[in-house]
């Protein structure tokens, strides 16, 4: 529930990541330009000191911080900075300190807080080390599962979104070497509904359809190169479709991709980190972004690392930030027609008219037709 005192305005909480690294680069291009702050109020929970540090050495001229020391203090139309780090912090561009670890941990948790009491509306996250922000705070691989447990949330998965397509992972951060022992049909289904919700409720898609990858080459090729497709990975798809689910699958990862079949999907459930995010990145590298489904929450985060190859040097690209921003101000108004419609089901509403039809024209392995 909102409880800040401009209801109009979105409120977008933005974690600045790792000094050391490109955060501030990308926040700062992406809020120089004076339509941003039209379109919502921007609260970046991180350092003045540091911001303006970063400011000098990129040589950005055209933005301003309003400082403030509470969410409910922030000006529309203007970028507002909250300090959540020590005063006497130290930036050394492209290294990876201890202190670096902890103002970016510094800024996650009181940005997590807020957004949990509803004093913003969405959050991004500006990019971490995950190295060394590890501490008897945070003993999490990354953002997804440190928001997952302060929400209390167990059913959530990592989204990989761009224009083009939505990826999702079965396994996220894990060796691949226990890719295969961590698969089950409980662990694909619940991924499927997951992404089948949050493609209603976050990206306004009435009716779904999610391609679900196999495991091995070519889908296992009818059990002769692995028999996950046929023991663990199609129960799950025929369980689906049953709770009325459009899944199809599995289909083998490299034809799917080569022959541009992703176009005729909503979304795509890989089975393992790379899998998905290989061809993701190669085809969405600069514009995709990073989404937590399954949430209470909103948070969305730019789909790259802290470059700290580039840190300082301003080549850094605001696209993937930017896009995250879009992203997480979309999400937030969806759910909000969402959560109308469902309080009053007989009420009409505008569904959006960009979705496949209603035939789906690909070929699959030999089980989706059992």
């Amino acid at each position: 529930m909102k409880i800040h005192k401009n209801q109009d305005s979105i409120r977008i909480g933005i974690t600045h990541g790792d000094i050391n690294g490109i955060g501030y680069e990308v926040i700062m291009k992406t809020l120089e330009d004076p339509r941003i702050l039209e379109m919502c109020t921007p609260i970046i929970y991180g350092s003045p000191k540091v911001a303006a540090y970063h400011r000098k050495a990129l040589n950005i001229e055209d933005i301003s911080f309003n400082h403030i020391r509470h969410a409910n203090e922030a000006y529309a139309n203007k970028a507002n900075i909250i300090n959540c780090v020590d005063e006497n912090v130290r930036v050394e561009l492209g290294k990876s300190t201890e202190e670096a670890g902890l103002s970016s941990f510094n800024a996650l948790e009181k940005a997590t807080s807020d957004l949990e009491k509803g004093y913003i509306d969405a959050l991004i996250t500006a990019p971490i080390n995950k190295d060394n922000i590890q501490s008897e705070k945070f003993k999490f691989p990354g953002h997804t599962e440190y928001l997952a447990e302060k929400f209390g949330t167990r059913d959530y998965a990592m989204l990989m979104v761009s224009e083009t397509m939505k990826v999702g992972v079965v396994t996220t951060h894990i060796p691949l070497s226990a890719v295969a022992s961590s698969l089950s049909k409980e662990a694909i289904l619940s991924k499927i509904r997951i992404i089948a919700r949050s493609l209603k409720q976050d990206f306004a898609i009435n009716k779904p359809r999610i391609a679900v990858f196999g495991l091995n080459p070519h889908a296992g090729d009818n059990g002769l190169v692995g028999a996950e497709e046929k023991e663990i990975i199609l129960p799950a798809i025929i369980q689906a479709k049953k709770e009325g689910i459009v899944a199809l699958g599995p289909y083998p990862a490299d034809g799917f991709f080569g022959s541009e079949d992703y176009r005729k999907f909503d979304a795509i459930l890989a089975m393992y980190h790379d899998q998905g995010l290989i061809p993701f990145k190669l085809a969405s590298f600069e514009r995709g972004v990073n989404y937590t489904a399954g949430l209470p929450v909103v948070r969305t985060s730019p789909a790259h690392g802290t470059a700290y190859s580039i840190a300082g040097e301003g080549k850094a690209s605001p696209e993937s930030f930017r896009q995250a921003l879009y992203l997480a101000i979309d999400i937030h108004k969806n759910r909000a027609i969402y959560d109308e419609i469902t309080a009053n089901p007989l009420r009409t509403y505008d569904i959006n008219p960009n979705q496949v039809d209603e035939s789906v024209d690909i070929e699959a392995s030999e089980e989706d037709n059992l």
